[in-house]
């Protein structure tokens, strides 16, 4: 596996989206180093399982969003959170943990704006675990 670009902080620039970061090189790398030779592609394996998982989880939360299901949003939403934060999406893993917190609190006035910017966050995430698979 190729080393991660890295900008200062130890996050991983992706350039297919306004140069903001996406992915937390540190955490791909520590998932790299499970499988230093590259012989067991375990890294190209976790992130194609993740994206499979990525569009059912934000298919679940697109439609729990439509029909107001809450309790299948905080579902979806704590599903979707360990898994991103293991590759490194930092950012959607908080959100995912934001949206679940506010369904548990039954906080839910801000709840649609919140999940508008986590499901735009499911795609900045995938559109950068693709491009870091075809690099």
């Amino acid at each position: 596996m190729k080393a991660f670009p890295q900008d200062g902080a130890g996050q991983l620039s992706d350039t297919a989206a306004s140069g903001t970061t996406v992915l937390d090189a540190d955490a791909l790398a520590g998932l790299a180093q499970l499988d230093p030779t590259g012989a067991t592609k375990l890294v190209v394996r976790v992130l194609n399982t993740y994206l499979g998982s990525l569009a059912r989880l934000r298919l679940q939360l697109v439609q729990a969003g439509d029909a107001g299901d809450t309790n299948a949003i905080r579902l979806a939403a704590h599903t979707l959170k360990s898994s991103s934060a293991s590759i490194g999406a930092l950012r959607l893993s908080a959100l995912c943990g934001e949206a679940e917190q506010a369904v548990r609190d039954g906080q839910l006035q801000g709840l649609s704006r919140l999940l508008d910017h986590l499901l735009a966050e499911c795609l900045r995430v995938d559109a950068a675990v693709r491009q870091l698979l075809t690099d």
